[in-house]
Formats: C-alpha cells, sequence, structure tokens
C-alpha cells in the first residue's frame, strides 16, 4: 500500500535533495524488510519543508515526517516499520476516516427522506460531486480533525456548493463554503482585482471552521450554529428568543425559519446517511485514499497563469480547480505567495521552472493618476482601447476612476507588482457625461434579472452587474435589494439640490444649458496637452504599480447569511 505523505511546501533549490528523499522514501514502503530482521535505513540528505496542514497527533507511519511548528527541520530517515493492522483501513480509506468521526445528533423527519430520495435519483450527480470533492476532502477533514470538530462539517460544501469552488449564488455568495462578500472580509478573505479569497481552497476552509466554531460556542448547539451559518446568527437569535417568550422549545426543529433553512440541516442529515450506507441508495462513492490531493509550492515571482499550468503539465482548467481564486490571467506573488497542485505535476512545476527561459509574467499592474476615458487610459498605457476594455471588462460609457488599477502588457524591465497593490488593487469606474444618482429598490416577489434591470433602466447588463457585484447572467432572489444609476436631469438636480424651492428655480436654469455646452470646449482642449507629451512607450507610464520607483459556477443556494 502506498503510504500517506503530508501536505508540504518545499523550496525550489531543494529540489534534487528532495527527489533522492523520495525515492529512498518509496523503495522502503515499496520493499518492506522481514520484521524481525529490520533493514538499517539509509540516511537520506536534509531536505527542507513545511506542512501545510497536520493533525494534532498522526498516527505512526512509515514515510518521512515533516516538523509541525517551529524552525524548519530537514527530514529523519525513512523508517520500515508498519502501522498497526487496525488502522490498516482508516489510513487507506477517507470515506472511512469521515464516518469515524460523526458526533452530531442525528435528525430523522421527512426532510432527510425528501433529500436522501432526492440524492439517489441522480447517481450521476452524487458521482460527479463525490469525485470533484475528493480534491479537496483529505485537506478539509485534516483541518476539522486538528479543531476537534465533528467531520459531518467536512461534507458541509456538498449541500453549499456541490465542492465547486467556482460557485457563486445569486445572492453574491462564493466559493464553495459560499461566502457572503462581507463576510468573508469579517473572517480575512480579500477580495480585490487580482484574487477573490473566498474561492481560494485553503483560506476559505480555514475562514468556515473558524466561523462555525464561532457559531457553535454562541448557541452551543451544532444544528442551531448550522442554521445561523446559512441565515445569520442575528436571525436564529431573534427565532430562539420568540420561541422562549411564547414558552415553546428553542432548538433547530421548532423555530419558525425560511424554508431553505428548515431544510439545511436535513440536507447534511442525507448526505451524511448516504457517506454511511451509500448501497441502502442505491448508490456508490468514489474510492478517496486518505492522503493528500496537492502540494502547496511556493510562488516567488508574478508568473502568468496559463504559464504555470503548462509548466505543471496541466490544462488550464484543472489547473484552476485548485487555483480558482485568480480574477486576473496573472498570479501576483506579493499576492498569492503558492499555488496548489497534485503531488507529481508539483514536481514537474519546480523542474520546469528552474529550467525555463524567458518571461514568466506578461501582465503587470498601472494605477490612473487621474479620471480618465479608456482611450485616454489606453494612449498613456500603450495599447489599444479595445485590448485594455477587454482585459480589465470596462463597459461602453464608463470613466476609468483616479487610483484605479488597471491589468496591462508588462515590459522586460517592468518589477514584480508591489505588494500593497496586490492586496488592494481595485477598478472604480464612474459613467461618462451627466451626473448620476443612484436608485435602490427590492426584487419584485418572482425575483428580477441582470438582463430585464437594465432594460428598465436603459443600461447595460455589464453595469448593472458591476453596480451589484454580480455576473451578467445572475439572476436577484425576491426581496433583495438592487442598486442601479441613472443619469440626472436638470430638473432633477435642481429638487435634489433643495426640494422646498419652487418649481419656478428649476426652470430657470434652463437658459444655462448652452453655457455649459460652451465650457466643455475649454476642457476638452486641456486634457488633449497631457496626451501628447505622455510617455511614448509603457516603461515609462506614470502610475505603474511594480516594488521599485517608475520612470515618470451555479452555487446550489443562496446564503444571505454569508
Amino acid at each position: 500500500m502506498e503510504e500517506p505523505f503530508p501536505m508540504m511546501t518545499f523550496k525550489l533549490t531543494h529540489l534534487p535533495l528532495l527527489v533522492a528523499a523520495l525515492l529512498l522514501s518509496a523503495c522502503a514502503s515499496l520493499v518492506p524488510p522481514p520484521a524481525e530482521v529490520p533493514a538499517p535505513a539509509p540516511e537520506p540528505a536534509p531536505v527542507v519543508a513545511t506542512p501545510v496542514a497536520l493533525p494534532p497527533a498522526a498516527p505512526a507511519a512509515s514515510g518521512p515526517l515533516l516538523a509541525q511548528s517551529g524552525p524548519l527541520a530537514p527530514l529523519p530517515p525513512p523508517t520500515t516499520g508498519r502501522i498497526e493492522s487496525t488502522q490498516d483501513s482508516e489510513r487507506g480509506d477517507l470515506w472511512e476516516r469521515v464516518r469515524g468521526g460523526f458526533a452530531m445528533a442525528d435528525i430523522d423527519n421527512d426532510l432527510v427522506r425528501k433529500w436522501e430520495n432526492w440524492y439517489a435519483r441522480d447517481p450521476a450527480y452524487v458521482t460527479r460531486m463525490t469525485t470533484r470533492g475528493g480534491r479537496y476532502l483529505f485537506h478539509i477533514v485534516e483541518e476539522v480533525q486538528r479543531r476537534g470538530l465533528p467531520t459531518e462539517l467536512a461534507l458541509l460544501p456538498f449541500i453549499e456548493s456541490a465542492f465547486n469552488p467556482q460557485a457563486q449564488s445569486h445572492a453574491r455568495a462564493m466559493g464553495m463554503w459560499q461566502f457572503m462578500p462581507a463576510t468573508g472580509k469579517d473572517f480575512e478573505l480579500r477580495q480585490n482585482l487580482f484574487r477573490d479569497d473566498r474561492r481560494d481552497v485553503l483560506a476559505s476552509t480555514r475562514a468556515a471552521l473558524d466561523y462555525l466554531e464561532r457559531l457553535n460556542g454562541l448557541f452551543s448547539d451544532w444544528h442551531l450554529a448550522l442554521a445561523a451559518y446559512n441565515w445569520g446568527q442575528g436571525n436564529v437569535s431573534r427565532a430562539i428568543e420568540r420561541n422562549r417568550r411564547s414558552g415553546k422549545v428553542a432548538d433547530y426543529e421548532s423555530l419558525r425559519m425560511p424554508i431553505e433553512t428548515r431544510e439545511y440541516v436535513p440536507k447534511l442529515q442525507a448526505v451524511k446517511n448516504i457517506v454511511l450506507r451509500p448501497e441502502a441508495f442505491g448508490l456508490s462513492l468514489p474510492p478517496l485514499e486518505n492522503h493528500p490531493f496537492f502540494l502547496s509550492v511556493p510562488i516567488e515571482r508574478d508568473i502568468d497563469v496559463a504559464l504555470a499550468a503548462q509548466l505543471a503539465g496541466l490544462e488550464l482548467d484543472e489547473f484552476e480547480q485548485l487555483n480558482p481564486q485568480m480574477n486576473k490571467p496573472v498570479i501576483l506573488a506579493a499576492g498569492t505567495p503558492q499555488v496548489l497542485l497534485p503531488y507529481d505535476n508539483a514536481n514537474r512545476f519546480v523542474r520546469a521552472l528552474q529550467a525555463h527561459r524567458g518571461a514568466l509574467a506578461t501582465w503587470t499592474a498601472w494605477v490612473a493618476p487621474r479620471t480618465l476615458k479608456p482611450a485616454d487610459a489606453a494612449r498613456l498605457i500603450g495599447m489599444s482601447e479595445d485590448e485594455l476594455r477587454q482585459a480589465n471588462r470596462i463597459p461602453k460609457g464608463m470613466l476609468v476612476k483616479a487610483g484605479s488599477t488597471l491589468l496591462v502588457p508588462r515590459d522586460d524591465d517592468d518589477d514584480d507588482v508591489a505588494e500593497h497593490i496586490a492586496h488592494n488593487g481595485l477598478l472604480a469606474l464612474t459613467p461618462e457625461g451627466r451626473p448620476m444618482r443612484k436608485i435602490s429598490f427590492k426584487a419584485g416577489r418572482k425575483g428580477d434579472s441582470v438582463a430585464a434591470v437594465a432594460r428598465r433602466y436603459r443600461v447595460s447588463p455589464a453595469q448593472v452587474a458591476q453596480w451589484n457585484g454580480v455576473s451578467s447572467q445572475a439572476r436577484f432572489k425576491a426581496g433583495q435589494t438592487i442598486t442601479v444609476e441613472v443619469r440626472a436631469t436638470p430638473a432633477r438636480r435642481a429638487v435634489a439640490s433643495n426640494s422646498k424651492k419652487p418649481a419656478v428655480a428649476a426652470t430657470a436654469k434652463a437658459p444655462r444649458k448652452p453655457t455649459r455646452a460652451a465650457k466643455a470646449a475649454p476642457a476638452a482642449k486641456s486634457t488633449k496637452a497631457p496626451t501628447k507629451t505622455a510617455t511614448k512607450n509603457v516603461a515609462n507610464r506614470p502610475g505603474t504599480a511594480t516594488a521599485g520607483p517608475r520612470k515618470p459556477p451555479v452555487a446550489s443556494a443562496q446564503h444571505p447569511a454569508r
């Protein structure tokens, strides 16, 4: 049996030593000597490595062990002893490890039966979902058990997103664990121009377990904690208080709550029952080995996503399944210091990266020095307007606000993007032309699509999507607040400035229209001069965001709580 190995981060300069250590370890595990005559273990060369996640008390194993904390330590020589026979099944089958950690109280009602039947009716869906989840489940189980939590929590992404880290709900929840933007920020999940940590496998798992631990500490009941994760702790607290004032029981099954939250724990219970006894539902689970699917590999220079996938020998979509947090086609080392890769591909990536000659990144970041039309920004940067719009998804009729970060082609002499830009870069747009005013309203009882709202207010779907932080194909759920910006007419601006003025005050401004038009000419003239004197190549463009000085999915559910 192949022995498990811990997830690790290794330095690129130690590759030859790491390969030697892996070969020695593999030989020891494939051909073990007789127990009564142990073979001497050869001493491998020291290899520096750091684990990504380890349980608090890992059982003895025949592979090399890594230091869990403190200064980096060399690997000890591989041992040849076998683990206890009673541990064979647990260490070989991840599903058995999950089953052995179940600790939540079971519920048994008609809603559980409903979801058991729902999954049983679609075996192909269950297979796809569990196979996809197999990439991430070992890491989640490790983190759950390291914290001493019930392993039912490791199954939560099955009902949140079907283990799709790219999933996005209509309510703007994102990732495997379906974090809302505000809650993600509360748990230190960065959301900027270059990445969204709500989709990051490691970061979102850490944040979700932090949140669940906090909720369980608040309610002292895992079912109520799960309800709060779905519905919000304030809503659950008020529901509990209502029941107590009425002299009613205040447990999960007794609270008045929305249908989605009412079915949330029964749905998790159904998945738990299927994992316990898949054959009882006519289902089979794909075999999952109890060892890491991926390694964490350091990124020390900015590198294009496509090139990183190529060096690792992965198709782009395979690379993005493990590194779904990237928003742009470039990985910034200052903001994303590591990538996740399958074991064999991690070794290939390290070798190929050392042998690579030429540029690693073809994109960099540029900060707009003032509010600009996209055409003017493109001229300053040295690229076409169409390329700039496409790379940065800038809709027609929008201006780039001062301080915005744009993705632009990289010059040979450009430094890597600075940390403060990698962490905080954002693109802010404002409509071109007359001043705009914001309108907020609630979606109807049947909800509204982004396209329908755009048609109603005669704006583009891309603008509505940007104003509300959703995709152009999204649909707002019933009662959700929608924000749009409409052009303010002269009469509306007059009324907004002083609603108590008589109507004649608004009409008195009408003759000034030609005056405003006349003022537009000198303004256009003044903005033309900087364009002429703008730097002639990208290397001299002002505001380039570098470390050194420059020369001049559809998610399974909507979760308002997160």
